[in-house]
């Protein structure tokens, strides 16, 4: 099956972006037939590597900047005609998108014009980044918020109704997309590389008693992060004083977390071994986002033989096995679950050994193998 891959992420530092390469790999290491039209260089460049065909397409300077390493550009519409020669040429069986980016709506064009059958995956709460981003108006609009997300809902899930088949990283998710869209979702969820995140990267001298409280991902409001805050002090309010924050990752908040945590560690974006390695020497995994599909961080945590700590809402507490691998609380029970985990070293120990175990059972072949069954779906399903 001849697959082209139009991603909203690639490069950048997301779990759209390492989701996309991780597709990439799989193409690869299958020899599949695969195709991957993205954002990147300054210059437009095709490339061969094996199996997998790559053309990546600049940005204009018109782009609007959403975060750090996030932008949409207006003006992407003006690659059409070398998007559209090179889907002629590749002559893919099936177009996959993964939301309605620039390279999302050129995608879903020409699965119409080229009378391609589309796949469509969402990965990314955008109605609920809407809300979160602009909670301000809260203070002269009363339920703004609630209005925003919802209007923002429903535009999305009429973009994904362009899809013949929809994939979701958890059930609650495809469930909502089978409701609002009328089509059928798989699931599309996330792997792991055990092999690069494991407990053996750990560094730390036997000696070192202080709990590391790590955190991994963008440093953004609608991550929940002021919560991190707000866990160390209530943590020393309650006598546990053996507790740092080590925050990987970068974004708009990272000022104020500096301010408010000036123990902590920041290394900034961290990757490969030494992302790794910082995981590693975690002792508990802090995750208060509630607005996640997924949460890849949380599973290479789980890899690193790290418990996480995770919400009730949003992905990551379809990954953290409440009591076993981790805890699934509500934000405002952190910091005493946080105090009442750190003096059981025993639970910890054996939350470590059961989340690396689990870990192991998560691969990238199995996600992605999956995925190509929702192809055939695609394919062989009448379209309504």
């Amino acid at each position: 099956m001849r697959v082209a891959f139009l991603p909203d992420s690639f490069h950048e530092v997301n779990g759209v972006a390492h989701t996309a390469r991780n597709f990439t790999a799989y193409a690869q290491r299958k020899n599949l037939p695969f195709l991957c039209i993205r954002a990147g260089s300054r210059q437009p460049a095709i490339a061969q590597n094996g199996s997998v065909l790559s053309l990546e397409l600049p940005r204009s300077r018109a782009s609007i900047t959403l975060e750090k390493d996030l932008s949409f550009d207006p003006l992407f519409a003006r690659h059409g005609r070398v998007v559209g020669y090179v889907l002629r040429q590749f002559r893919p069986d099936v177009i996959h998108i993964t939301g309605p980016s620039e390279l999302g709506i050129l995608g879903a064009y020409f699965a119409w014009k080229q009378g391609i059958p589309l796949a469509a995956s969402w990965h990314t709460n955008v109605h609920e980044y809407a809300a979160r981003r602009m909670q301000w108006l809260d203070r002269m609009l009363p339920a703004a918020g609630r209005t925003i997300e919802a209007a923002t809902l429903d535009a999305t899930s009429r973009f994904y109704r362009l899809a013949r088949v929809l994939f979701a990283p958890n059930r609650e998710l495809c469930g909502m997309l089978e409701a609002k869209t009328r089509k059928p979702c798989r699931l599309m969820q996330r792997g792991v590389d055990t092999d690069l995140f494991a407990p053996e990267r750990r560094q730390r001298e036997t000696e070192d008693k202080t709990i590391v409280l790590g955190h991994v991902g963008r440093l953004s409001v609608e991550k929940n992060v002021a919560l991190l805050p707000s866990i160390q002090q209530g943590l020393r309010n309650l006598g546990v004083c053996n507790t740092r924050f080590r925050i990987i990752g970068h974004g708009a908040e990272e000022t104020a977390l500096r301010s408010a945590l000036p123990d902590a560690e920041f290394p900034g974006v961290l990757r490969g071994e030494a992302l790794a390695e910082a995981y590693a020497g975690m002792d508990l995994f802090v995750f208060p986002s509630e607005t996640d599909t997924f949460g890849n961080v949380v599973l290479e945590a789980l890899a690193s033989g790290v418990p996480a700590m995770v919400t009730h809402g949003g992905g990551p507490k379809y990954i953290v096995q409440d009591g076993v691998t981790g805890l699934v609380r509500q934000p405002g029970e952190f910091t005493n679950a946080v105090a009442a985990l750190v003096r059981q070293p025993e639970t910890v120990a054996r939350m470590r050994r059961e989340a690396r175990a689990y870990a192991l059972d998560c691969s990238w072949n199995a996600v992605f193998d999956r995925v190509y069954d929702g192809y055939r779906e695609a394919l062989f399903r009448p379209q309504v």
